[in-house]
């Protein structure tokens, strides 16, 4: 049972995980892929194509809106939509083909997972050549893992992930820009019967020589009024998913590590994590300028570094505030949106007063340079902007 002994094994290999994050310290300019975690293998970036020639990708913050599918397809030139549908979802066991468990949490706990939906007829069109026949399985009820999913789960082909009282059972692999980097892929019936229920973005294949500009004036004119939209034209990210600015959740779990939870009754919008891995990924330490942070083990170094940073160019001032970094919930506190990035510990929020949510951001150049460098997004650059809030990205930059 995973979260039986992977929790020992967790314990156990916390001191090679904490030494590996100070290592990103002396790796500065190595050479590590983007995703990588201090220290320790990285996550590979994705050596092929994320879409066939010619795909542009659409999203819209929240989800796309009612309808979308339909108005997109009709726009003048459209050869080809899909829209896909995403969620977390709750696991509750996995089993391998012999029916061996593999995750079996337990005391009400369960596992979330990012679960993506399709139409396989229609999806089907937006794969290579040789990897449109598995997308078939997905109409039988089966399910299709990306690859960083089978690999941070131990599970592939045959598999069984339990969700509730629905089994799926896992068809094949695919690389992770074939599933937009999400950790299943399923049909949209079997999808619905999980709690996959809201559109979150299309891959498009207009005729002629559109543009990602060319194309975000065309979609403008089908959304409602004030819906800002996000197009990314062919190999302008590694994914094509929504919200492509930050690492996906799978990413996140095999960099920072993956946590049981459950909804808090007493505060709608808030989770309650598994505290064996509260215990071994979380805890509070003193960094410069900011005093004591709770955060994810692996971050500190990152955090210490930028701040270290200010302090000898002069820039400690640029931090006016400190408001939290490790937060159980969900984004926005709305259980239908994804899990916050948060709840991994892997963000800090600072000068939130000047910079609220939604707001144009307000935050030093200077700071901002400082924490890019380091490794860190900002989110003054999202689309909706968040300009209070620092992500981990990837590892720190050369000198």
């Amino acid at each position: 049972m995973r979260f039986g002994r992977a929790a020992s094994a967790s314990t156990a290999g916390l001191a090679g995980f904490v030494a590996g994050a100070v290592l990103t310290l002396s790796l500065q300019g190595t050479g590590l892929p983007r995703h990588g975690r201090p220290g320790q293998v990285p996550v590979a970036v994705p050596a092929t194509t994320p879409e066939a020639p010619g795909t542009f990708l659409a999203w819209t913050p929240g989800g796309l809106p009612a309808g979308f599918r339909q108005r997109v397809a009709d726009l003048p030139g459209m050869q080809r939509a899909v829209v896909v549908a995403s969620d977390n979802t709750w696991m509750t066991r996995s089993t391998t083909p012999q029916g061996e468990v593999v995750d079996d949490p337990q005391d009400g706990y369960r596992i979330p997972l990012e679960v993506a939906a399709v139409n396989p007829r229609e999806y089907a069109a937006f794969l290579p050549p040789a990897d449109r026949g598995v997308i078939v399985a997905l109409a039988d009820g089966q399910g299709i893992l990306g690859e960083s999913s089978a690999r941070l789960r131990h599970l592939g082909p045959g598999a069984v992930l339990q969700f509730g009282s629905v089994r799926v059972k896992v068809a094949a692999v695919l690389p992770d820009e074939l599933v937009g980097a999400n950790e299943l892929m399923v049909s949209r019936p079997l999808g619905r019967e999980i709690g996959v229920a809201h559109d979150r973005y299309a891959l498009l294949q207009p005729s002629g020589h559109a543009t990602d500009v060319s194309l975000t004036k065309q979609i403008k004119t089908i959304l409602p009024s004030g819906v800002p939209v996000r197009v990314r034209a062919p190999g302008e990210t590694p994914y094509f998913r929504q919200g492509d600015a930050v690492l996906p959740p799978v990413q996140i779990k095999l960099l920072f590590g993956e946590f049981a939870a459950k909804p808090d009754p007493s505060r709608p919008g808030y989770l309650l994590i598994d505290p064996t891995w509260e215990r071994s990924h979380i805890a509070t330490e003193w960094v410069p300028i900011l005093g004591r942070i709770t955060c994810n083990v692996a971050l500190f170094p990152q955090v210490r570094g930028v701040m270290r940073e200010l302090i000898a160019e002069g820039l400690a001032n640029t931090i006016h505030g400190y408001s939290g970094c490790y937060a159980r919930r969900y984004s926005n506190r709305d259980p239908s949106q994804a899990i916050s990035h948060h709840t991994w510990g892997i963000a800090l929020d600072l000068n939130v007063p000047e910079n609220p949510y939604g707001a144009t951001p307000h935050e030093d150049p200077r700071l901002v340079a400082a924490f890019e460098k380091w490794g860190f997004i900002w989110g003054g650059t999202f689309l909706t902007p968040d300009g209070m809030h620092f992500e981990y990205r990837r590892p720190p930059a050369e000198g």
